[in-house]
């Protein structure tokens, strides 16, 4: 790995401030251009550092494109690592099923930062069907994604909110109808507006839970968000 900036250490107290600001622009730049059109140099103009500082953080383009999805999925979703945390986020969320609605709306390419967000999966995935040493990055991410919805499943269950099933399954089905619906979202397919998607994805889950509702309790909108393309 190449060595830190002259007259800078990454260790120091900027340290942290300076990689966030490398993965925010990493961020950005990627999700606009891919990741093969994004020079470093670039990235280190709008992180308003230098090249050098980057490539002590990020040996490789592959690491910064892992890294700033781990970015991503961190500031839009939060790390949840327990059951405790999940009980806790249910109880202030008023119940699991609200949570889980919460937690797919996090999920979902609406317009701004979380669509962004989408570009960067889509990198990653496209990469690691090209590159099989990206591979273990992809799964690790879908681990992550997969716990964070599987959580407030369980949680569910445990209280007899939902009705018997396996979390993990539930999970697995959501993040399908998640990633399917949710890339025509993404291209601004005319059928399958945001709006749609969550009325699909949330009849579909009910079902699953045995809520006694037919949707799960999503919260308003935005008004930016409603409208179809």
């Amino acid at each position: 790995m190449p060595g830190p900036e002259a007259g800078g250490d990454p260790a120091g107290d900027g340290g942290a401030s300076a990689r966030g600001r490398i993965l925010e622009a990493a961020c950005d730049l990627i999700a606009a251009e891919g990741l093969d059109g994004v020079r470093i140099a670039r990235i280190a103009n709008a992180a308003g550092i230098s090249t050098s500082l980057i490539h002590y953080h990020f040996d490789t383009r592959e690491r910064l494109l892992e890294e700033a999805i781990d970015h991503s999925f961190d500031r839009a979703a939060g790390v949840f690592q327990s059951a405790d945390d999940d009980r806790e986020e249910a109880a202030a969320a008023g119940s699991s099923a609200r949570l889980l609605a919460d937690r797919i709306d996090q999920c979902l390419p609406q317009p701004g930062v979380l669509e962004r967000d989408w570009l960067l999966w889509w990198e990653l995935d496209l990469r690691a069907v090209r590159s099989p040493e990206l591979r273990p990055v992809a799964a690790r991410l879908y681990g992550r994604y997969h716990d964070f919805l599987a959580g407030p499943i369980a949680t569910g269950v445990q209280s007899g909110e939902f009705g018997p099933c396996d979390p993990r399954e539930v999970a697995d089905l959501a993040i399908a109808l998640i990633d399917g619906h949710g890339g025509r979202a993404l291209i601004d397919d005319p059928e399958m507006p945001i709006t749609r998607v969550r009325a699909l994805i949330g009849a579909m889950l009910a079902r699953e839970l045995g809520l006694p509702e037919p949707r799960l309790p999503f919260r308003r909108l935005p008004a930016s968000a409603k409208a179809g393309p």
